[in-house]
């Protein structure tokens, strides 16, 4: 087969060498945003008299042919073609004839897959803000709905001070609000047209890049045409986003796996997002979770793998760069994939209130209020701080110490102390902006709703 480009080769290429260099296994996935840049690309020509009116409506009649048989199953990618951009090129010069040949007037493939990626990344990644979205929704459903249970904080996975449930699943929220909305930032650095930069140095042919840029609906044009074709920095971007929200999604899964073990027995998942075990028949495990966790590494292994290919590359495009798309595409699906099944799985997970409450029963996490206690009464932190750990290392239940035994500690305790040190108690004096009184977890809650439904207008 005669290839596009291969007018100063007098040798066929290897067979290995075309399975070698070939990316059509996998770039099929950009064919409808390469057909919407090139009908966009042949609109520009027409309109610089590049190309006459019979011409553009001859190419894009094909591009539009094209288009339908590959949403219908119908199109044949060839491998021999090498890519995406070949394939609808050689397929739209088989259909119209001579005048196919055109369209590729003034662009190169360094500039043509550029564009290809930054389309279906501007779609993708509107749909993962989405799924972020409803992410958070059911995580604000879940926060209003068991406002009141009260659990043990955690620092070093060791009891801290008390705390509402609601208040800990909430800091979640916040996180993927983060990840919405650096997600919604890598959108502008995406929106930016890089057709029109050619092979590295543009084109001498009257093209306008700002006319085609209104075509495909972006907000501008790149400034530098170098910079243009041999920059994957918004793909970088969109992977460490992905990753930090990976992260974000592992955290959480690694807790609902400890909180719904025998040990715990915190919450329930529900098992339309468990499986069972092949020989233990009592098993329910919680999959979901431990595969989201896991995944985790693999997204964070897709960042590093594009970083390793873009650390030492020379400007400007190198072969190198086609390796890009398989690590970015995975990313895509699997953080579309954890995301959704994340909203659902948060939206039937069942709370057990009781197993939470008794949990704190016994433990020393009434200190930190103890010490409070006794800064009210006048006696600075240190001090206070020294007192309420003396009174710990003697026993972690504060009921079982007497008035008369607590005066030993210091004399400031009186009969109040027993409601101080109550969960309720601390957890209600936690008034302070952001804290885990009532008030503010319900303040939070709203603040949280109202920034939700703002941000879905």
């Amino acid at each position: 087969m005669q290839k596009l480009w291969g007018g100063r080769f007098a040798k066929q290429t290897d067979s290995s060498t075309e399975d070698f260099t070939a990316s059509v296994q996998f770039d099929y996935r950009l064919a409808s945003y390469d057909i919407q840049g090139s009908i966009a690309h042949a609109r520009m020509l027409k309109k610089c008299e590049i190309l006459t009116e019979r011409e553009e409506s001859l190419i894009i009649e094909g591009l539009n042919s094209i288009h339908q048989d590959i949403q219908t199953n119908n199109f044949s990618f060839d491998p021999q073609l090498e890519d995406v951009h070949m394939n609808i090129e050689h397929a739209l010069i088989q259909r119209i004839g001579e005048v196919g040949k055109k369209l590729h007037t003034a662009r190169s493939r360094n500039d043509q897959i550029t564009l290809d990626m930054r389309l279906y990344l501007r779609q993708e990644l509107k749909q993962i803000i989405t799924f972020t979205s409803s992410f958070q929704s059911a995580i604000l459903s879940i926060a209003e709905r068991n406002i009141e249970i009260i659990m043990p904080g955690h620092t070093h996975l060791q009891h801290a001070e008390p705390v509402l449930f609601a208040h800990h699943i909430m800091a979640y929220f916040w996180m993927f609000e983060r990840d919405r909305q650096r997600f919604t930032d890598c959108l502008e650095r995406i929106n930016i047209l890089p057709l029109g930069a050619c092979a590295l140095a543009g084109t001498s042919l009257p093209i306008s890049r700002e006319y085609t840029a209104n075509l495909l609906d972006f907000s501008r044009i790149t400034e530098n045409s170098i910079d243009t074709v041999s920059d994957r920095d918004y793909i970088l971007e969109f992977l460490s986003a992905a990753s930090i929200c990976m992260m974000h999604l592992s955290r959480l899964s690694e807790e609902l796996i400890l909180w719904s073990t025998h040990e715990y027995r915190w919450v329930d998942i529900d098992e339309a997002f468990c499986t069972g075990s092949s020989i233990m028949p009592q098993k329910k495990n919680p999959d979901i979770c431990e595969l989201t966790r896991g995944k985790t590494g693999r997204v964070y292994g897709n960042l590093f793998s594009l970083l390793t290919l873009m650390k030492s590359l020379p400007l400007s495009y190198n072969r190198d760069m086609q390796e890009d798309k398989e690590p970015l595409f995975d990313t895509v699906d699997t953080l579309k994939q954890c995301l959704s099944i994340y909203s659902r799985l948060i939206t039937s997970l069942k709370i057990n209130a009781e197993r939470m409450r008794l949990s704190i029963i016994g433990d020393s996490s009434w200190a930190t209020e103890m010490a409070n206690y006794l800064v009210r009464k006048g006696i600075p932190f240190r001090d206070a701080h020294h007192i309420s750990g003396r009174v710990v290392a003697a026993n972690l239940d504060i009921s079982a110490f007497t008035l008369k035994e607590l005066k030993r500690f210091s004399e400031l305790f009186e009969d109040d102390i027993f409601d101080v040190t109550k969960p309720e108690y601390g957890i209600n004096q936690k008034n302070s902006s952001g804290g885990t009184s009532s008030e503010q977890v319900k303040k939070q809650i709203k603040e949280a709703r109202n920034l939700f439904e703002a941000s879905c207008r």
